[in-house]
């Protein structure tokens, strides 16, 4: 006698069987939770005692200074650069700006004052103006103005350098420096077929409301991961690394200049952010912590990743050694000038 089995489950709406889930399907935000609070009951001895180590309190203290202070600067940057993307009508920039490549340059980095932005915005707004019409110059002049000279940032700078004013005046000229001598170089070396033109979905939206907040969401996510980073980095330059080798590393003032570029580039942290880091590395001269508050807004990892996304390789290769170049040059100047 032949057995038949039951027929498999079907459910009732579409009369198929349901899909297995998959092991890594199961686990969400509320299973990743209860995994952290297992282990936080399982290892709390050892926990306790590593937290009332005097140096990871001492991390923990500059960590979360660095994080206090610049949250609200930078939710109210990526806020304003979320605003601007949905809300200002991209055909402005077109009529605004002069026909003139090199008038169009310092016009675009100007208009960075009043009308912010941070990194994360600032690369597919500047392929958003390139194909409306802007020129490539005007356009990556506005790149690398908008979250550098905006006045979220220098009040950001001033408040973490309350006794050091001339800074916010020294990152102002500087940084506008880099923007109108890329925006002007690059109307001589910059070749059209460079740069590719990005789409931006989350500001495509139908509804404006929802692309505000989509926008404001993706660029909250990653500048507030990358300030994560950045603080923690710089609490473990106060508090691990030996006193002796930042005192040998600051007291050179060429290698401090070229160990702050590259802190800048690594470290990836929001213009909004940035100054507070710069202010708690206290070893550093005010030119070297100059050169990391003017290199970071405008050549990083993060950018250079993201140029690479929106415009290409060649763009990037071409145009982040450019930017590094002019912006060390200036923030020397304007150091040596100001400071």
């Amino acid at each position: 006698m032949t057995l038949h089995r039951p027929p498999p489950y079907t459910s009732r709406e579409d009369g198929h069987s349901p899909s297995r889930r998959r092991f890594g399907d199961r686990i969400g935000a509320v299973e990743i939770i209860a995994g952290l609070l297992i282990l936080l009951a399982i290892f709390r001895s050892p926990i306790a005692a590593a937290v009332g180590h005097p140096a990871v309190q001492a991390w923990t203290t500059v960590f979360v200074a660095i994080m206090v202070q610049a949250l609200p600067f930078l939710i109210g940057g990526v806020g304003v650069a979320a605003a601007i993307g949905v809300y200002v009508p991209r055909s402005f920039w077109q009529k605004a700006l002069p026909r003139n490549q090199a008038l169009a340059v310092p016009v675009a980095s100007c208009s960075a004052v009043v009308m912010p932005g941070c990194e994360c915005g600032s690369v597919p707004i500047a392929g958003s103006l390139v194909r409306r019409g802007v020129s490539q110059a005007a356009a990556l002049a506005f790149l690398l103005a908008a979250p550098a000279i905006n006045p979220i940032v220098l009040i950001a700078t001033a408040v973490a350098f309350p006794d050091h004013p001339e800074m916010v005046l020294a990152r102002a000229l500087a940084s506008a420096a880099v923007a109108v001598g890329v925006g002007w170089l690059w109307i001589r070396l910059g070749r059209a077929d460079l740069l590719r033109l990005p789409p931006r979905p989350e500001l495509d939206d139908a509804s404006r409301h929802r692309a505000f907040w989509n926008a404001l969401r993706h660029d909250t996510m990653i500048a507030g991961g990358f300030l994560v980073i950045g603080a923690a980095a710089a609490a473990t330059i106060n508090v691990v690394i030996p006193e002796r080798w930042v005192t040998a590393v600051a007291d050179n003032p060429w290698l401090a200049i070229a160990v702050m570029a590259g802190l800048a580039v690594l470290l990836s942290i929001c213009s909004e952010a940035d100054a507070f880091v710069a202010a708690s590395l206290t070893q550093f001269s005010l030119t070297s912590r100059l050169v990391f508050l003017v290199v970071g807004p405008v050549v990083d990892l993060k950018l250079i990743a993201m140029q690479v996304g929106v415009f290409g390789r060649r763009f990037a290769a071409t145009f982040a050694p450019l930017t590094l170049a002019v912006a060390v040059a200036m923030a020397l100047l304007c150091g040596w000038w100001l400071l």
